[in-house]
């Protein structure tokens, strides 16, 4: 059997496609600790850091859209409330602060940030 050349192209696409989710399904998400060495042991790991959390948030509220699309309960709810990448930061270390002793070293900093955002942007019953 003889393939096009968009018809290859096309299937080459789809295969690394795969690939890459089949990749992205196994990798772990950086836990507290890993967070911290970066800020502190990198030359640009504070900019990383807050690169990582707003990359977090971004994830978060776009599954977050994603679920209500599907007709399921959001985790937190926006209503027209300020949501900005800025935040990212103050939400992370503000719910570390207020909860402290709920978080242990090696837990995502998803988890965190999903909390945050659950606590800041509660949805009304």
């Amino acid at each position: 059997m003889r393939v096009d050349q968009a018809t290859a192209a096309r299937l080459i696409r789809i295969g690394a496609a795969g690939m890459l989710l089949a990749m992205t399904a196994f990798a772990q998400a950086m836990s507290i600790r890993e967070l911290r060495t970066l800020e502190a042991n990198e030359k640009d790991g504070k900019l990383y850091a807050n690169y990582y959390l707003v990359g977090v948030m971004e994830g978060l509220r776009e599954a977050n859209d994603a679920e209500q699309r599907a007709g399921q309960k959001p985790l937190f709810c926006i209503n027209g409330r300020r949501l900005e990448p800025a935040m990212a930061r103050s939400l992370y270390q503000t719910e570390l602060t207020r909860n402290a002793d709920s978080y242990e070293a090696d837990m995502p900093v998803q988890l965190v940030l999903s909390a945050a955002l659950r606590n800041s942007y509660r949805c009304n019953p």
